[in-house]
């Protein structure tokens, strides 16, 4: 298993079956402030990389979380549904989607490139 980030902020967790888990980095939820609402697409909807496929609901604002891979929906984490603030507490346990049929991802970074692109972003 590999773990990878996206430049708006999700990581990618591919599986050995061929599937990722997608949720959304710490840098993201700190950025976001207190999680209140999470809404999330069905099992078996298409998302497509560079597109929106969910969005949160903080204190401050709506935010789109986008997709980095084009696949189908296998399952979602419907815990988020009912404990939205699961994803400031733990973000890299409270993933949003499991993802298969992946047909494209977008360009992926390693934690370590990850981490600097966050340095930049916030100099």
């Amino acid at each position: 298993m590999a773990l990878f980030f996206s430049k708006t902020h999700e990581w990618l967790l591919e599986g050995d079956d061929k599937t990722v888990t997608i949720g959304i980095t710490d840098f993201a939820q700190e950025e976001l402030g207190q999680l209140v609402f999470v809404n999330l697409p069905e099992a078996g909807d298409q998302i497509t990389a560079g597109e929106a496929f969910a969005d949160v609901e903080s204190v401050k604002a709506v935010s789109d979380i986008m997709s980095p891979v084009s696949g189908t929906i296998l399952e979602i984490n419907e815990e988020l549904l009912d404990a939205p603030e699961m994803i400031n507490d733990a973000p890299y346990d409270a993933w949003f989607v499991k993802v298969g049929d992946i047909t494209y991802h977008e360009d992926l970074l390693t934690e370590d490139e990850y981490n600097a692109f966050v340095e930049e972003e916030k100099a």
